[in-house]
Parts: C-alpha cells; sequence; structure tokens
C-alpha cells in the first residue's frame, strides 16, 4: 500500500494526500515532522536525507519533494485526467505548480508563520503586513488567468490546481484582511466543493 509520510497540517503533506485521494488509490498516512518528529531519525534520513515531509513510499519507490510526488501519483494513477496527456496541457499545470513554490510560498510562509504559528507578543507585523501585500501582488496574477478559465490547469481540474488549491485553504480561512481576488475566490470555492479536497485539504489549519 502506498503510505505517505508527514503531518496532515503541512500545506506540503497536504499535496500528496489531496492527490492520493483524487487518483483514488489507497493509502495509508503515517505521522511525521513538526510535533511528530521521526524526520531526524536514522531509518527516515536513509530515505530521505533532507529529513522533510513528505515522504512517499510506493512499492519500490520512495519519493520526496511535494510537487514531484503530486506529478507521480497523478502520472501513475491518473493519466489523462489528473495528468493531461497532452505535453502543452501538463507545461501549463507544471507551471502553476512551480509556481506556487518558487514565488508565492516563501512571502506566504512569512504571513501564515507570523499570523497562526507566532505568539501575539512575539510577531513582527510589519513582516506580516509586508507579506500580506506581496501575497495580494502575487495572487493577482492567478486570478486574472481564472478570469479566463475556471481551473489554472485549464478547463478541467488537473494537478497543476493542486499545490496553489493549498495554499489556498490558508490564505482563504486565516484571519487577515484579504484584498478584492474575485475569480481566486471563485476557483477556491470550486475546489471546495471537491470531496478529496475537503477531506485531505480542509483540516485544521495548525
Amino acid at each position: 500500500m502506498l503510505k505517505i509520510w508527514g503531518r496532515i497540517n503541512s500545506t506540503n503533506v497536504r499535496k500528496a494526500l489531496w492527490a492520493a485521494e483524487e487518483v483514488g488509490v489507497a493509502y495509508e498516512q503515517r505521522d511525521a515532522g513538526g510535533a511528530f518528529g521521526l524526520v531526524n531519525e536514522p531509518a527516515y534520513r536513509a530515505r530521505n536525507p533532507n529529513g522533510l515531509v513528505p515522504m512517499i513510499e510506493d512499492g519500490d519507490l520512495v519519493l520526496w519533494e511535494s510537487n514531484a510526488i503530486v506529478r507521480y501519483l497523478a502520472a501513475r494513477y491518473a493519466a489523462g485526467t489528473l495528468y493531461p496527456e497532452s505535453p502543452v496541457a501538463r507545461a501549463e499545470g507544471d507551471k502553476w505548480m512551480d509556481w506556487a513554490t518558487s514565488s508565492f510560498a516563501t512571502p506566504f510562509r512569512d504571513l501564515f508563520w507570523g499570523t497562526l504559528r507566532t505568539p501575539p507578543a512575539e510577531r513582527n507585523q510589519a513582516l506580516i503586513d509586508a507579506a500580506l501585500t506581496r501575497c495580494g501582488e502575487l495572487l493577482s496574477i492567478p486570478d486574472q488567468v481564472l478570469a479566463q478559465r475556471p481551473y489554472l490547469s485549464g478547463d478541467a481540474f488537473a494537478m497543476g490546481d493542486i499545490p496553489l488549491g493549498c495554499f489556498a485553504y490558508a490564505w482563504f480561512e486565516m484571519p487577515i484582511l484579504r484584498p478584492e481576488l474575485p475569480h481566486l475566490q471563485a476557483w477556491y470555492e470550486r475546489l471546495t466543493a471537491r470531496p478529496a479536497y475537503r477531506k485531505a485539504v480542509m483540516t485544521a489549519l495548525t
């Protein structure tokens, strides 16, 4: 059986869990990282030298890096749907997967950790405010795209929607003053209608 290692309140772990739910493969989730530890133990490091989550085991395959896990699960278990057949369509999804990680994740981390995981007395409000502004600026980019089509992946939901979709849950549920991004909001509402999203992503934020 597919094993997914990681704590369920991790955005990156949610990617793997959501992908597994979408493709319909049976899996076992094993807590690791954060308060659960385990990631620095020799047996874990032997399989994942980064000592991060998520990590999956699927038969003889051991794989880490969340976007790589999403691509693998989509390609192996949902080729033609979650993993589009067209190289052009796959490239469109790949672009948004990588954008979420390379452009959006860093300012979002400052916002998320500052707002939800830092005691009020220790918060750097200037850093939080700057991160909120930057996240809003960045999210205006997919908002414009989503004005033209229902999903980042194109006309149908696919792997390209998963990474930013996991960030979107916290973005829309955190107690912050968000800018108006109506097309992003409508996309998020479409995601929340998916049973796999509700099960794998819409869990406690902290």
